[in-house]
């Protein structure tokens, strides 16, 4: 394979471990679900692994590829602390679809009651 070609499959290496872990960390919804889903385990598993292939590669990728998987890595790293700082308590809201359909089932319950 030529030089480019491993240059631009690196980045999408990254990159695709960059949107794995902004969705474990809630800051993007699940493709597949259309929700928001935190996964912290997950996303520090990730980082690891970003971190694993950022101590693999030291002098066998070029500055460029060096400069955005440190800077992906601090990002992430950064986002991991903020949402692990909120708590459990800070789950994503309902939406107002499921608030509604919540609010319907309860009335249904009580009706029956």
């Amino acid at each position: 394979m030529n030089d480019d070609k491993n240059k631009q499959l690196f980045l999408s290496l990254i990159y695709n471990f960059q949107m794995q872990t902004m969705i474990q960390l809630g800051k993007l919804a699940n493709p597949v679900s259309g929700k928001i889903e935190k996964e912290l385990d997950g996303a520090q598993v990730t980082i690891d692994m970003l971190d694993m292939l950022k101590e693999k590669t030291v002098s066998n990728i070029s500055d460029d590829e060096k400069r955005f998987l440190d800077q992906v890595i601090a990002d992430l790293k950064l986002n991991f602390v903020e949402e692990k700082a909120k708590g459990p308590s800070d789950e994503p809201a309902e939406s107002a679809e499921e608030k509604t359909d919540a609010a319907g089932a309860e009335k249904t319950e009580e009706a029956k009651s």
